[in-house]
């Protein structure tokens, strides 16, 4: 096997084994691998070997840039330490390797049509300088030539070399793509299918021969749902008529005037709930008292490609898009008219949305040569089984290979984040339970709530009660503001500060803060899904079919959240720190079960004492 590091750690060699008899078997694992087994490591050594022997290619699939990065410099290591001959690719989203100045404002449907109406009116220049025909040009030749001489690289590196030399970053992509051994992409390349038989065709790849590895595998069923789902507000409306009339389409106009009484009439049928279930042939019938809906996608579709002649969005082709979605099954799926209130009035929108991943994970999976799903957080694995369409797996659960000394897991049941209870003596006696744990603790912590209403009440006296400098996270800050934030508060590490995000926001996933640059993390109350229309449709659906909706359309999700923020605080073997559940449900048998097994979560309002002891 082509592994990196001169030493096997024990359990890490246990996952090395596993994943090498599921490809040999050309079966498919689930996995929980905790933080520090090495998963990366430990999935590409086996899978290259398969590669390389069988003429392969694997798929490392990953939604995050750090991750991207950890597999980018595993594989340069595999080559540097084997002298082995490999190729890879760094891939993200098509638009994100466009050389066109402005271009990331479009949504995905936009761009791909403003790409296609460039390069089919020969305007874009970078593509005009790579490519002649299906060839590349001599330039684009050299130019490809130069990158691979200089390695295994990230796929920025691509994407300022092609703006440089005035060639198309993709394209050239896509060139690599077809020698590559090892391609690295987020999940849609392959369970968007559109997608994945476009890039497959352009890189002469074939699922049967692809080896799927996807990292942070509790991600994929929501991600896979997302990609399935789509959503028409009034305000994306109201955009499309003022483009229309900019454009002079009164046809257009009107027929886009009517969509949008059709949807302000469905807010009359809303009663004390902000949602309603829309049935999918009375949206159809009322559009067809307008003209054929068919042919009304048409016209959209038209008009829209004209206007993108002259400019780079079209809302009209975004309308155009959801029609036509409007169409899709009705099995897996839960049509929704909704209302939201924003900061100058209410929002109304109509939402197509997926509830059934596997309608889409499923053929990828019986088509794939062996697809393995790891996370640190991959719990129940029998429920991702089910969820995604696996129907014969392996599944794996994995101890974290950490000292369990260097850890305190704690659950403090004196208050509740429970919507019945709340109040401003619970967001008092919340805050004064976080100010006395973080007050004591040497050095930084973190503190994760189920929203940010819920962490601004909190804080309002918590501030007055912490001796610490706060950071808040906030959800309007960009990607640059977010890693500034995150830099300022690693700075405190000796004196300590308390940084105050969401479960589900930028911090409770995907930051890593070893060694003594985070102490103590905190999680208030349980981070469970609003109970809105969608997440019932979505309890009962899993009711019919697994008897288990409650569990898997609403616990178990909000406990992965829960069990992600918490893992924010040991991320290396020598890293020492206390994790605090602070809600009396996680006391309670339903919601402790949720814990993986042997995790040594320990009930007690002793909880000052035993976090003293701790670090003494």
């Amino acid at each position: 096997m082509f592994f990196p590091h001169d030493k096997v750690r024990p359990i890490q060699e246990d996952l090395i084994n596993v994943i090498d008899e599921t490809i040999k078997n050309k079966s498919d694992l689930v996995v929980h691998a905790p933080t520090g087994l090495g998963k990366t490591a430990a999935s590409l050594a086996p899978a290259l070997a398969h590669a390389k022997e069988k003429k392969l290619t694997i798929f490392f699939l990953t939604s995050r840039h750090t991750q991207h990065k950890i597999a980018l410099d595993t594989l340069r290591k595999v080559k540097e330490v084997h002298n082995l001959n490999l190729n890879v690719v760094d891939v993200v989203g098509k638009k994100w390797m466009c050389a066109v100045p402005g271009i990331t404002m479009l949504n995905s449907g936009e761009f791909n049509e403003y790409c296609k109406s460039q390069r089919e009116n020969e305007r874009c220049e970078f593509y005009i300088n790579c490519r002649s025909g299906m060839k590349l040009t001599p330039r684009a030749q050299n130019t490809l030539k130069k990158i691979k001489e200089q390695g295994i690289l990230e796929s920025q590196t691509v994407l300022e070399t092609g703006t440089y030399e005035k060639l198309c970053p993709y394209e050239l992509s896509l060139e690599m793509a077809k020698e590559a051994d090892v391609i690295i992409c987020d999940y849609f390349y392959i369970y968007n299918e559109a997608i994945r038989k476009n890039y497959f065709n352009k890189v002469d790849k074939e699922l049967g021969s692809s080896i799927i590895i996807v990292d942070e595998g509790h991600n994929l069923p929501n991600r896979v749902r997302e990609l399935m789902s789509s959503r028409l507000s009034d305000f994306l409306i109201e955009a499309a008529i003022k483009e229309a009339k900019k454009y002079g389409y009164e046809e257009t106009e009107r027929n886009l005037v009517a969509i949008r009484d059709i949807i302000w009439n469905y807010e009359k049928n809303l009663e004390s709930n902000d949602e309603i279930i829309i049935e999918k042939d009375h949206f159809v019938n009322s559009l067809n008292l307008i003209k054929d809906y068919k042919q009304l996608i048409e016209d959209f579709y038209y008009i829209a490609e004209n206007i993108l002649e002259n400019q780079k969005r079209s809302f009209i082709f975004s309308v155009a898009n959801f029609l036509e979605s409007w169409k899709g099954e009705s099995k897996g799926f839960v049509r929704l008219f909704s209302r939201q209130y924003g900061k100058s009035k209410p929002i109304l929108s109509l939402s197509y949305r997926c509830l059934d991943p596997s309608l889409i994970t499923r053929p990828v999976i019986e088509n794939a040569y062996s697809t393995i799903l790891m996370s640190g957080t991959l719990t129940p694995t029998s429920m991702y089984k089910d969820l995604l369409g696996f129907d014969n797996c392996n599944e794996k659960e994995f101890e974290s290979p950490f000292p369990k000394d260097n850890k305190l897991s704690l659950i403090i049941p004196k208050t509740t984040t429970k919507y019945t209870s709340r109040s401003d003596a619970m967001y008092k006696g919340i805050a004064e339970i976080c100010s006395k744990i973080t007050n004591a603790v040497k050095g930084n912590s973190a503190i994760f709530f189920p929203s940010y209403f819920l962490r601004d009440q909190v804080y309002n006296h918590f501030f007055a009660l912490s001796k610490k400098t706060n950071f808040k996270e906030e959800s309007s800050l960009s990607k640059i503001e977010k890693a500034e934030l995150l830099d300022r508060f690693k700075g405190y590490k000796n004196s300590g500060a308390v940084l105050l995000g969401v479960s589900s926001g930028s911090y409770g996933e995907g930051i890593d803060l070893p060694g003594d640059l985070l102490k103590c993390v905190v999680v208030v109350g349980l981070p469970l899904q609003k109970p809105d229309l969608e997440t019932k449709e979505l309890i009962s659906y899993y009711d019919n079919i697994f008897q288990r909706g409650w569990d898997y359309g609403y616990l178990f999700p909000a406990f992965n959240k829960t069990l992600q923020s918490a893992g924010r605080c040991i991320r290396s073997e020598n890293d020492k720190g206390v994790v605090v559940y602070l809600d009396e449900r996680y006391a309670w048998k339903n919601y402790y079960r949720c814990f993986p097994q042997n995790s040594g979560v320990i009930v007690s309002n002793n909880y000052e004492q035993l976090i003293s002891d701790f670090f003494e």
